[in-house]
């Protein structure tokens, strides 16, 4: 019989994240570190809002781009808090979640051949969608000494006359690491001199810790927002992964081809959860300034943690994520992740499935109680001790 499946697909590999996560939901006493979703639950008058939905029985489709009244608030958020202009008719479209963002926006920008720049470590969703897309990913290595940070000399020799696009994935899953101000007016400026376009993946936007600063957009500085797509969506911001919603804003010659992807593949978002996010950007700032606050809470700790039980690690200032180094224990990122849970019942992800420059780290989540992660911590620490002593074979 003809084989039925497509090479691209078979070639592309399942996801690092969840392999973890399906052995610990069967092990019984385990603690997760490892799934990047936030413990709060979805506040209730964001939940209150989409059952009403459903009780007045706004249960039909919506426009393909969104509710009219989302994307106006879509818009004036984004003003409000990124300093960003959009015309919520033409420059805004409304998704299921981040991820389809991302893949429709690779979808309608790439021909055979172009080439995406992919700084690495970064989501694991990015190469793929690159690949689906007939795109051709070119890695870009980032360093721990440069805290994880897209650097212009690190971009400028990674650009051929085949490069189109650069994905900038920041604030960063899975490192936390950061851009500011003046670090995207470099990567602004590499950008410009080459004629690319960007990618720029804001998911974690609302949660930056650098103090007094917020999160800047790359779209918002001079130039720029005709040459960006920016990503967003409620997932990380206001507790709603499961409601599955996100949006992309840009040019309108992009979106209307993003749109035409989105028509076909989807129809259109769930319209329950568009009247709840309605809500939440109404009236969800002080939910997102709360949880905030509390991530901030369990960043320190964490940090505090490594510190005194001397793991190495730079410190994060953005999402819900440390990225410890483990090389100095003498184990593969994957030996270690597998040896921690065999030993302690604690999953944590290898920083190799965000890349092979991930080798030597391991992602840690802190989206979860503080109770949790005092738990693994100390669980944690008995097994870098018992490393520390030769108490465990280090072999497979």
């Amino acid at each position: 019989m003809r084989n039925p499946l497509s090479k691209e697909i078979v070639n592309i590999q399942p996801s690092g994240i969840r392999k973890f996560f399906d052995i610990v939901s069967e092990m019984k006493d385990a603690i997760s570190l490892g799934v990047g979703e936030p413990d709060f639950d979805t506040p209730w008058h964001i939940r209150d809002e989409g059952i009403y939905s459903l009780e007045k029985g706004r249960t039909f489709y919506t426009s393909n781009a969104g509710l009219k009244e989302l994307k106006i608030e879509i818009a004036k958020y984004l003003q409000r808090r990124f300093e960003l202009e959009y015309d919520y008719n033409s420059e805004v479209l409304v998704t299921v979640g981040g991820s389809e963002a991302i893949d429709i926006a690779m979808r309608a920008m790439l021909d055979l051949g172009d080439e995406v720049l992919i700084p690495q470590p970064s989501y694991v969703s990015y190469e793929p969608c690159c690949r689906l897309a007939n795109g051709t990913p070119v890695i870009i290595q980032l360093q721990a000494e440069n805290e994880f940070r897209l650097t212009k000399e690190e971009l400028e020799a990674a650009i051929t006359p085949k490069t189109k696009l650069l994905v900038l994935p920041y604030p960063n899953n899975p490192t936390g690491a950061v851009m500011e101000r003046h670090d995207l007016e470099a990567v602004a400026a590499v950008v410009a001199e080459h004629d690319l376009f960007v990618l720029s993946d804001e998911i974690y936007g609302e949660l930056t810790y650098v103090e007094g600063k917020n999160h800047v957009s790359i779209a918002s500085l001079p130039g720029m927002k005709e040459r960006t797509i920016v990503i967003n969506g409620f997932s990380k911001s206001h507790a709603m992964t499961g409601w599955r919603l996100g949006y992309a804003c840009g040019p309108k010659v992009i979106l209307e081809q993003m749109l035409k992807i989105h028509q076909y593949a989807i129809m259109c978002a769930p319209t329950n959860s568009q009247y709840a996010a309605v809500d939440a950007l109404r009236n969800g700032d002080s939910d997102v300034a709360d949880m905030r606050e509390q991530y901030n809470g369990r960043r320190r700790y964490l940090m505090h943690a490594f510190e005194q039980m001397g793991l190495s690690c730079f410190e994060p200032f953005g999402a819900f994520y440390v990225f410890p180094c483990i090389r100095e224990f003498g184990m593969t990122s994957e030996e270690f992740a597998e040896k921690l849970l065999a030993e302690e019942k604690v999953a944590v992800v290898p920083g190799t499935a965000f890349g092979e420059c991930g080798e030597g780290f391991i992602r840690i989540s802190y989206a979860y109680s503080l109770d949790n992660l005092k738990t693994a911590l100390e669980r944690l620490q008995r097994f870098i001790e018992k490393l520390k002593k030769g108490e465990i074979n280090k072999t497979k």
